[in-house]
């Protein structure tokens, strides 16, 4: 399974969260880290779900870039 997250770089440190799992999100000195810590909570948030019998979120968010020219 695969779960869109965002990434946003602060003054001092990288956030990350997932939209298909609200409340799951982290924060890192780094991107790296970042990206480690939220993967550790997407997999504590899953297995919590799984302990609870709850039903696990099926990924519907998805990203995209949309490109603005130059103001004239």
């Amino acid at each position: 399974m695969s779960y869109l997250v965002v990434y946003e770089k602060g003054p001092t440190s990288w956030g990350a969260y997932v939209p298909d799992l609200p409340g799951v999100c982290s924060v890192g000195d780094t991107r790296a880290e970042a990206e480690q810590l939220i993967q550790e909570a997407i997999e504590f948030h899953l297995d919590g779900l799984r302990e609870e019998g709850l039903i696990i979120p099926t990924p519907s968010s998805f990203a995209g870039v949309v490109e603005i020219g130059s103001a004239a």
